[in-house]
């Protein structure tokens, strides 16, 4: 006797509901396959070398680093091709705001041909600090495609640091 004679049925009109799986292998295989690709490029944001920009036209995202020591919050931020004068500094409480405009166009003639590059993109981005910082003292330098912000801690940061002992278990 079979498993399935075991199982009483449903004498009904209504046709059973069908997975669409079974309705086409081809629509889950690309279902699939569309889960995978954005589960890689998630986790590889950044890794295009057309300056990492994202599909839905998120902007550009540049590569930042923070640290700190006793007295001052260090930002540094990576902008190639960009100039001083395009970039954009803000500090509220511990959010330190980011914002860049690149416009570049490069062109080259030559007596066979003429050849024209354009690059645009425009980028915001809030971090926030690790600490609450004064903007007063607060100094950005931009050299080789490269912006530091320093910023000085407030009062209260600087006194609120605490040690904790670690111990053997």
């Amino acid at each position: 006797m079979a498993l399935r004679d075991l199982i009483p049925r449903r004498h009904t009109t209504r046709p059973l509901a069908v997975r669409r799986e079974e309705a086409s292998p081809f629509a889950a295989l690309r279902d699939e396959m569309d889960h995978l690709f954005d589960d890689f490029f998630r986790s590889v944001e950044g890794w295009w070398p057309m300056e990492r920009f994202t599909p839905a036209g998120a902007g550009y995202l540049p590569h930042v680093d923070v640290s700190e020591d006793d007295e001052t919050v260090v930002v540094t931020a990576e902008l190639p091709g960009m100039e001083e004068k395009d970039i954009d500094i803000s500090v509220a409480g511990d959010l330190l705001t980011l914002k860049g405009e690149k416009q570049m166009e490069r062109e080259t003639k030559e007596k066979d041909y003429v050849r024209t590059e354009r690059s645009f993109g425009s980028f915001r981005r809030t971090l926030q600090l690790p600490c609450e910082v004064k903007d007063e003292g607060a100094t950005a330098t931009f050299k080789r495609g490269v912006l530091t912000v320093t910023l000085p801690k407030s009062e209260q940061a600087r006194k609120e640091r605490h040690h904790i002992e670690v111990k053997a278990a």
